[in-house]
């Protein structure tokens, strides 16, 4: 394979991004393209495959069998190039810089939206973020935002947020359904998940004790802010950390019907390496991130 056959990192951002978000349009606003670009990039990745890496379908894009190897690998290609970009950084700051590793669902819907506070108040810290990123890099990195149970070998963790999960669904797709006068009506509704996240609807059904609980249909997506948007417009009741759609529960793209939800064991922590002490840079980051958690979410006792 010569040079001349191999995509440019623009067009891999586009493959990464149209698989996270689904559609042209919003690839485009994610990365500060316009809709033309981004199809012209598609075009040209797709041309250099020689097959399409996508299904056009009237609710957007969904990966073919070749689109998700293109993913997967360009996925692994920019958190390489991040990983470089992040050490090379730190060759030429004094004092280093803090390499953040945010997941991609709490960065563009908590943590980004807020940064520019902390940037602000700490214009000497410098922070420098991966997203796409392997386990190796992970390893080196000073902070790395993780979903779980709170427990990593060799890592400390503080509590973020995503512990208040709540039910949501479209205002609309459930008046349209008749509306939702108690749990048992939700089993009229598909139900929308994450494939890989442990946050799953057999939580919520344990938490409520229900029994025989068969949604019309689960309807699965590989990133999860699609299932967010596929909640938002319609496809089905999602199960989200409320602190991720509180702006769509404030406006009224979403609702919590009979406020329903659960505790979950899963949420978002703030992790660092147990064998490397905090530097007083990293140690600034920490406390400015549970400031601003707990203003979103009170941090329940444990």
């Amino acid at each position: 394979m010569t040079r001349s056959h191999l995509p440019n990192t623009v067009a891999l951002r586009v493959v990464a991004a149209l698989a996270q978000y689904g559609t042209v349009s919003s690839a485009a606003q994610a990365l500060h393209l316009t809709q033309s670009a981004v199809s012209k990039q598609l075009k040209s990745i797709e041309e250099l495959a020689g097959t399409p890496l996508f299904h056009r379908t009237s609710r957007g894009l969904s990966p073919t069998e070749a689109g998700l190897i293109y993913i997967e690998q360009a996925r692994i290609a920019l958190g390489a190039l991040e990983t470089a970009a992040v050490r090379v950084a730190a060759l030429c700051t004094s004092p280093p810089a803090i390499r953040l590793h945010v997941l991609p669902i709490l960065g563009d819907r908590w943590f980004m939206p807020r940064y520019s506070r902390f940037a602000e108040l700490h214009p000497d810290i410098d922070v420098q973020f991966t997203t796409f990123a392997p386990s190796d890099t992970l390893e080196k990195a000073d902070a790395v935002f993780r979903f779980g149970e709170g427990e990593w070998p060799g890592w400390n963790a503080d509590y973020v947020l995503g512990r208040d999960v709540v039910l949501v669904g479209a205002p609309q797709m459930i008046a349209r359904a008749g509306g939702i006068s108690s749990i048992e009506d939700i089993r009229h509704f598909p139900a929308l998940e994450h494939s890989q996240t442990p946050l799953r609807w057999n939580d919520f059904v344990q938490a409520w004790d229900l029994v025989d609980f068969t949604p019309t249909r689960h309807i699965r997506f590989g990133y999860y802010s699609l299932v967010i948007r596929a909640a938002i417009g319609g496809q089905g009741l999602a199960l989200v950390p409320r602190s991720l759609i509180s702006d769509e529960l404030a406006n009224g793209q979403l609702a919590n019907p009979l406020g329903l939800g659960f505790e979950s064991r899963n949420c978002y922590w703030f992790t660092t390496p147990k064998d490397r002490p905090l530097t007083r840079e990293l140690a600034t980051l920490r406390e400015w991130v549970l400031r601003e958690a707990a203003r979103s979410e009170p941090t329940p006792a444990l």
